[in-house]
């Protein structure tokens, strides 16, 4: 849940924002209405080139979205962050401690703190549509949960 401190720092600091990530109001129209919507958030530039070669669509897997400082999450992701999160319970029953920390801790810590600013409600209502089923993900095949 967001506090009314954090929506006036937001407000606040809101122009030194958008101005450090070079958003213009085109961008900032495309992010809050869905047309720059990957699976778990909305993405600032997915041509930038921060996970794979400038000038070419983002190569980097759901998950990566939680740590990337370009995207942004919105109460619309909720059904997915919350397929994902299923998802690293799948894995962390599957895979020894060691190793998913290794390879998912980081997102799995990350994706707890990203549901915990939406509301409870919008939250309950999303986990209605989730199977727990890898199909509800786009992962390769080494990827699959057995």
């Amino acid at each position: 849940m967001i506090t009314e401190a954090d929506t006036t720092a937001l407000a606040r600091g809101y122009p030194q924002l958008i101005a450090a990530m070079s958003m213009d109001d085109t961008v900032i129209g495309e992010l809050v209405g869905g047309a720059r919507d990957v699976f778990t958030a909305a993405c600032a530039d997915q041509l930038s080139g921060l996970h794979g070669p400038a000038g070419k669509p983002c190569p980097a897997r759901p998950w990566v979205c939680l740590l990337c400082p370009l995207a942004v999450f919105a109460p619309r992701h909720a059904v997915n962050l919350l397929r994902l999160k299923a998802f690293f319970a799948r894995q962390w029953r599957q895979m020894p401690a060691a190793h998913f920390m290794a390879v998912f801790g980081p997102y799995a810590a990350r994706i707890d703190h990203i549901l915990h600013r939406f509301d409870p409600a919008d939250l309950a209502a999303a986990a209605t549509h989730i199977t727990d089923m890898d199909d509800e993900l786009p992962l390769r095949p080494e990827e699959l949960t057995t």
